[in-house]
């Protein structure tokens, strides 16, 4: 049974996605991409549960792989 909620969770999910897509304003690539591990590594201690943290990477893993696999085949 997944323990995983991939349900929004927030009442203004665009103001959720904002605040992501303005943190990494003015980042470099590499700013970016440490930013998204800090985010990632933070988000995770919160969450506390090592079954739901497996349960979202399999999920973003899978996510990851299905739209490099798309993007081939157009």
């Amino acid at each position: 049974m997944p323990l995983l909620s991939t349900a929004s969770n927030f009442a203004k999910p665009d103001d959720a996605f904002r605040a992501i897509v303005e943190a990494h304003r003015g980042l470099d690539d590499e700013q970016s991409a440490a930013l998204d591990a800090a985010l990632v590594l933070i988000l995770a201690n919160h969450i506390g549960d090592i079954d739901v943290l497996r349960e979202a990477v399999e999920l973003g893993k899978r996510r990851v792989v299905a739209d490099v696999q798309s993007q081939h085949q157009s």
